[in-house]
Formats: structure tokens, sequence, C-alpha cells
């Protein structure tokens, strides 16, 4: 069985599984917001959270089809350029940060279950207090030869494993 398949988790968009899908791959995306499921190949998409969609999940880590697996957690209630509002939002729910660091660690642990590159992003965030330092920081302009929509500054964080490398900037 070749790997032939890249899990994106938290992905609306579907912009990291473009070029994997011209290259031949095939894509699954994990999003709520994407109202219903799309199972229409080479792009499935499926509607629900990443905790909802954990028995598909098992399935693409046994099925040793998984190529890579890239996960974008909503950084709402982590991304300290949102911190002004975290007093705010703990007022109206005291688990708010509790609950996204969770959808990140259920993404962080796809990722290192799956046997393949895996990466969690997110920008400056709490999750350095909870995954420790990140393994890659950069600036999405360093990258607008790749995608030419991300000429942009946010210093974004990268926690990774299963061997991935980070491309070098164009």
């Amino acid at each position: 069985m070749s790997r032939d398949t890249v899990l994106c988790l938290c992905d609306l968009s579907g912009v990291m599984a473009a070029p994997w899908v011209a290259a031949g791959y095939r894509a699954v995306l994990v999003d709520p917001q994407h109202g219903v499921d799309d199972d229409r190949e080479p792009v499935i998409k499926l509607a629900c959270t990443v905790d909802e969609a954990m028995p598909v999940i098992a399935d693409l880590i046994h099925s040793g089809r998984l190529a890579m697996v890239a996960a974008f957690p909503p950084c709402t209630d982590m991304a300290v350029s949102g911190a002004r509002w975290f007093t705010r939002k703990y007022q109206k729910d005291h688990l708010f940060q509790a609950r996204a660091v969770q959808v990140a660690e259920q993404c962080r642990t796809v990722g290192r279950l799956s046997g393949a590159p895996w990466f969690v992003e997110n920008p400056v965030s709490v999750l350095s207090e909870c995954f420790g330092k990140p393994q890659h920081i950069f600036q999405p302009w360093w990258f607008t030869g790749l995608c030419s929509d991300d000429n942009y500054r946010k210093r974004t964080c990268l926690w990774t494993g299963g061997g991935f490398r980070m491309p070098p900037k164009t």
C-alpha cells in the first residue's frame, strides 16, 4: 500500500492540501465548518471535529496510507495576539483555553500515531506552555514563492515529528 493520502485537521480552506492533490495524492480535510460531508475524491471533506472524525482517522492510520498530517487548530483562544480578550472569555467559560488546547493535543496525537511526517501550526500562543518550544518558527512571507496569498507577517510556530522537514525559504 502506498502512502497516497494527506490528512489536514482543522482545515477549512484546503490550501495546504492543494499542491499534494495536484501531485496525485488524496486529501482528507476535517473541519466542522465544512457544513456537510463531501466524499468526492480526491478531496474528501468531513464536516466534524477531530474527535468526531477519530474512527475515520484511525482507519487511515491503520491503512498505512498517510503521507502527511497537517493540523491547524483554531488559534482564537490561544494566540498571544488575542490575550487582551482572555479575561472576558474566561468569565464566560473557565475552560475556554483548556478546550482549545484539547483540540491541538488531539491533532498532535494523531500526528504522533500516524507514522508520517506531521505538524501542528499555530501563531505564538499558549501552546508553547503546553507542548514546549516549537521545532520551527517562521513568517509566512518567507514562503511567498510557494503561496503568494501568504505574503504577510505573523510569527508562526510548528510543532513537528515523524521526520517532518521544514522547506527552505523562497
